[in-house]
Order: structure tokens, then C-alpha cells, then sequence
């Protein structure tokens, strides 16, 4: 018999009153209740409620012992009152009535804490990252990592993938980002690169006359932190195939991310097949070329509106005149926001950097017009024309923007998830995924030179 455990936290249930046991873990929280003291244990697995009477010789050691501290506690596994179980959890309809208690190891006090789900600074979290990764919520993060891991290998094996392990020391070679680059100590004054991808290996493999290759493989990148990757390391899936067409790693990468979020979400997605998107219609619609679909609302090009006679908006029509374009995002309905609604947007967009958002509303009484700081320089016919061309109908509001491609493109994409995020929109319990295709070769070199 384990010296430490009979059970696990988790374990425990109405089938096992009456019988001793003993639980190893962590104490999770304390309540005192003067005659009686609670203690939640944890382990890996779950929390067991363990209760010591004050008559016990353990009682003042439990009383002065801190939170986070490791326990052996070795007791009498007995049913709570109707009014005191806990459903929440799988012990929830018993608890461990202790007859001793062994510390393993004494917390001191903890500079964050792991009960509860504060949030506490990025910095604070990072220096004591394993009283971090205690907390139920990361804890949790850890274990569906790994398995969304191990389910991705299963699948990957049952397409008739084989995983290789390709080298992490290698020369260096022009990639997206800079090399790490480790000292060698055999030849001095020379170094190796940590790869930023597998990227020449995996192709050995292919020339080799291997068909189909997989590895959930590390990339050491020296670049700045960003939003969805950690700086400096993160893992991708990569993957090759022999005697394809685009189409068939389509087909072969929709089967696994459709079966992987199945699996892992409870969340529907929108298109078991991806939509094919050209990247230069994904630029012109949404500004990226990672669009989120979720999102209902388009930029549309109304640049030609401009050179209208009845169109009195002189400083886009300058700007038109000199090699700019005009974008626009319709908003549906919004007839009944506030002014201050559309100003913080504009207020919003010059924080970013932009000159603002220009903006108006769609209305009619006799005949069509714009409220709004602008709608006043837009004759009728040119009001109806910027409807035909956005699908606006009356009651709709519309915000603009001029300057050349690139820079209307970096402002619109988060203009357009901003509104929507204000206007509640977009629907979170979706996925919806696409492919971007007919990348042009000048972006591809672009991107390998930044």
C-alpha cells in the first residue's frame, strides 16, 4: 500500500463510509467554526472536505497550519448532512472525518493566493508561476492542453500521418523573425540556431521518401511578445504530404480541426467546410487576412462615390483625388444610438492612430438623407448610391474612412471588431473558420523578410 494515499482527492464517494483512508495534498482553504475546523484537501485529481474536532491532538496543528501547505491526512470516510452537501464536487456527498494528521511540508505566507480566482499582474503570476499554475482555472488550461495534444497525435496517425523528431540544434537560415543563437563549445567563435520552424529538416524528410509527415513541433522566434503566443517559444502543428493538391491538405486539416473542437468545445461551428476566401477580397471585405466570420459586419470600397458633382465632402475628395480610397463600415439599425455612441468610436479610432472615423445615419422623411457631423455634404442620389453599394436600408449608420490601402486596411480590421464588440454582435458561442487562398507572391516574400 502507498504510504502517502489510499485515495486520490476525486475519489471518494458514498460507497466508501465508513471505511479509513488516507489522502495526500494540498490545503486548499480552512474554515473555522470554533468546535469544528473544515479543511479542503487537494490533489491533482479534485478536493475532498476533511473535519477535525477540537478535542483531537491535531486540532492546533491544523489551526496554525497555512493554506498550500502539503498534508497526510488519514481519517474516517463518513456521509454529510443533506443541508451541507456540495454537488459541485465528486466528493461532494461525503467528507473525511481526520483521525491524524502528518505535515509534509509548511507553507509559509503566500505572496498570491490559489483559492478563488483573483487577478493579479502578469509579472506577480510569472515570478511564482507554480503557485499560479495551482489555481483551478490554469491548472485546468494545463490538462486540456495536454490532451487536445494527444488527441491531435491520434488523429493525425488515423489520417496516416507519422510523427517525426526533427533536430533543435541547427545552422541559421532566413525565417520570419531573428535566430536564437547558442555558443558552440567544440568549435569557438561559432554557433548554432534553435529553429524558428522545422522547416529545412521536415523537408529532408519529404526528399527522403517519406509520404506524410507530422510533429507538434517547438519554434524559437526572437521576436516581440504577442496576443496569441508566447515570445520566444511556442508549438505548432506541422505537417507534409507527398503527391498533394491544395485541396487535399484542406480536406485533411478541416476533418482534424472539425473532430478537435467537437471534442474539446460545446461551442457549434458555423462551416464543417471552411469557405475558400481569396486574400484580396478577405483584405477589402475585413482589413486581414485572419478575418473573425462571427462578425457580421463588411467593409465595402465607396471610393467612387466621390468623384459625384453632388458629393460637397471636400477633404475626402481631395484626398480621393491624390491616390486615396474610401472604406466604410454600415452598422444595422442603429438609428436610436446615442451621439455618444459614435463619437467614442471616432474618438476611439484617432487613439489608434487614424484621423478618425467619419460617420452618419440613414434617414427619410420626405426624401433620403444623412444625419449625422457629415451626412449633409451627400446629395440624395449619392445617399442612395452609398446604400445600393453597402446594402444599407434607412435607419442604418455608416463610418468612413480615407487613406491608401495599407492604412485603411490596419484601421478598419480593428474598427470593425470594435463595433461589433460595442454593439454585442458578435456571436461567441461559434466557431467559424475559412481559408484564405491565392496569397500573391509579393506578400509571401514580404513576410519572410520582416
Amino acid at each position: 500500500m502507498n504510504k502517502y494515499r489510499t485515495h486520490n482527492c476525486s475519489e471518494l464517494n458514498e460507497l466508501h463510509i465508513d471505511t479509513t483512508v488516507s489522502l495526500s495534498g494540498w490545503l486548499h482553504r480552512k474554515r473555522d467554526h470554533g468546535n469544528l475546523l473544515f479543511v479542503d484537501l487537494r490533489d491533482h485529481y479534485g478536493v475532498t472536505q476533511c473535519v477535525i474536532e477540537n478535542n483531537n491532538k491535531s486540532f492546533p496543528i491544523l489551526e496554525k497550519t497555512k493554506p498550500e501547505s502539503v498534508l497526510k491526512i488519514t481519517g474516517k470516510v463518513v456521509k454529510r448532512a443533506n443541508a451541507t452537501e456540495n454537488l459541485e464536487l465528486t466528493t461532494g456527498k461525503i467528507e473525511v472525518k481526520i483521525l491524524s494528521v502528518k505535515i509534509l511540508s509548511n507553507a509559509k505566507e503566500l505572496p498570491i493566493p490559489v483559492f478563488g480566482e483573483q487577478d493579479y499582474p502578469e509579472d506577480i503570476r510569472l515570478k511564482y508561476r507554480f503557485l499560479d499554475l495551482r489555481r483551478d482555472e490554469m491548472h485546468k488550461n494545463i490538462i486540456l492542453r495536454s490532451n487536445v495534444i494527444s488527441f491531435i497525435r491520434t488523429e493525425m496517425l488515423k489520417l496516416g500521418f507519422l510523427e517525426y523528431q526533427t533536430p533543435i540544434l541547427t545552422s541559421s537560415s532566413p525565417e520570419g523573425a531573428r535566430d536564437f543563437l547558442v555558443p558552440s563549445r567544440l568549435n569557438p567563435g561559432k554557433f548554432y540556431a534553435l529553429p524558428q520552424a522545422p522547416q529545412q529538416f521536415k523537408q529532408l524528410i519529404m526528399v527522403s521518401g517519406f509520404d506524410k509527415y507530422f510533429q507538434i513541433a517547438p519554434c524559437f522566434r526572437d521576436e516581440d511578445a504577442r496576443a496569441d503566443r508566447s515570445p520566444g517559444e511556442f508549438y505548432q502543428l506541422d505537417l507534409e504530404m507527398s503527391f498533394v493538391e491544395q485541396e487535399d491538405i484542406f480536406n485533411v486539416l478541416e476533418k482534424l480541426m472539425v473532430n478537435l473542437f467537437k471534442s474539446f468545445s460545446s461551442k457549434k461551428i458555423l462551416n464543417n467546410n471552411f469557405p475558400r476566401i481569396p486574400y484580396q477580397e478577405a483584405m477589402q471585405k475585413y482589413g486581414t487576412d485572419k478575418p473573425d466570420l462571427r462578425n457580421p459586419l463588411i467593409i465595402e470600397d465607396i471610393t467612387k462615390v466621390f468623384s459625384r458633382e453632388d458629393v460637397k465632402f471636400d477633404i475626402f475628395k481631395k484626398l480621393v483625388k491624390s491616390g486615396s480610397n474610401v472604406r466604410a463600415i454600415v452598422t444595422k439599425n442603429t438609428k436610436d444610438k446615442p451621439r455618444s455612441f459614435f463619437d467614442n468610436i471616432d474618438k476611439w479610432a484617432k487613439e489608434q492612430g487614424a484621423s478618425g472615423l467619419a460617420y452618419f445615419t440613414f434617414e427619410k422623411n420626405k426624401e433620403v438623407k444623412g444625419r449625422g457631423p457629415i451626412g449633409k455634404f451627400f446629395s440624395e442620389d449619392a445617399l442612395k448610391e452609398i446604400m445600393k453599394i453597402c446594402s444599407a436600408e434607412i435607419g442604418d449608420s455608416i463610418f468612413l474612412s480615407c487613406g491608401k490601402s495599407k492604412d485603411l486596411e490596419k484601421i478598419l480590421s480593428i474598427a470593425r471588431q470594435k463595433i461589433a464588440n460595442d454593439l454585442e454582435i458578435i456571436d461567441k458561442n461559434r466557431f467559424a473558420f475559412c481559408w484564405i487562398v491565392d496569397y500573391p507572391m509579393f506578400e509571401i516574400e514580404e513576410s519572410t523578410k520582416k
